[in-house]
């Protein structure tokens, strides 16, 4: 199966998510913030999933409401269409260059959530998208998909070429740790 619907409605937004880990697809997205739509579809297109996104939320006040329930939302929605986790990978790492960026993700599908972001940001915005914000959605996502990750910056100064190359390192990892290898739960738990 490994794919989910999910809907989250709040007082501050309402987004709907469909998410397919079978599938590369075209990604849908709509968020209202420019910048963010364009980081969601560099995420899916490196993953290799099929993922559609429309939030609307309260961007009179600011975009964080919006992002970080995109992140909560995602999170879970890959956690659900993860099912019981049989065959996965589990691990997934990205190391990825961006002109004067370079940015690695290692992550572990383990349910047990943990961020570990070492990224300075020095600009307040890109476009319509506060900078702040990237921590808090992969935060969120963490948290509700029970994954440990580890972003590092190891260099750069464009925050454009650093938040990009944390979206497809990210990505990549994931679509690595989501692939199916093999037929039992990759954990001598047995469990996850």
């Amino acid at each position: 199966m490994r794919e989910t619907t999910l809907t989250r409605k709040t007082g501050e937004t309402e987004i709907e998510i469909v998410l397919n880990l079978n599938r590369k697809g075209e990604s849908k997205i709509s968020t209202g913030i420019g910048f963010f739509d364009h980081m969601l579809n560099l995420f899916a297109f490196q993953a290799e999933v099929a993922l559609s996104v429309t939030a609307n939320g309260d961007l009179n006040v600011d975009g964080h409401h919006t992002v970080e329930d995109v992140g909560i939302i995602l999170g879970q929605a890959v956690k659900n269409a993860l099912g019981d986790k049989i065959g996965i990978n589990r691990y997934g790492s990205a190391k990825i260059p961006m002109d004067d960026v370079l940015v690695e993700t290692v992550l572990d599908i383990s349910n047990r959530p943990y961020l570990v972001f070492n990224v300075e940001l020095h600009v307040y915005k890109v476009g319509d998208f506060e900078t702040e914000l990237t921590e808090e959605f992969f935060r969120a996502f963490a948290v509700n998909a029970g994954i440990t990750m580890h972003i590092n910056v190891a260099y750069g100064k464009n925050a454009h070429h650093i938040i990009e190359g944390i979206f497809k390192s990210f990505g990549r990892a994931l679509g690595e740790a989501i692939k199916i290898s093999s037929d039992s739960i990759p954990s001598t738990k047995r469990i996850l």
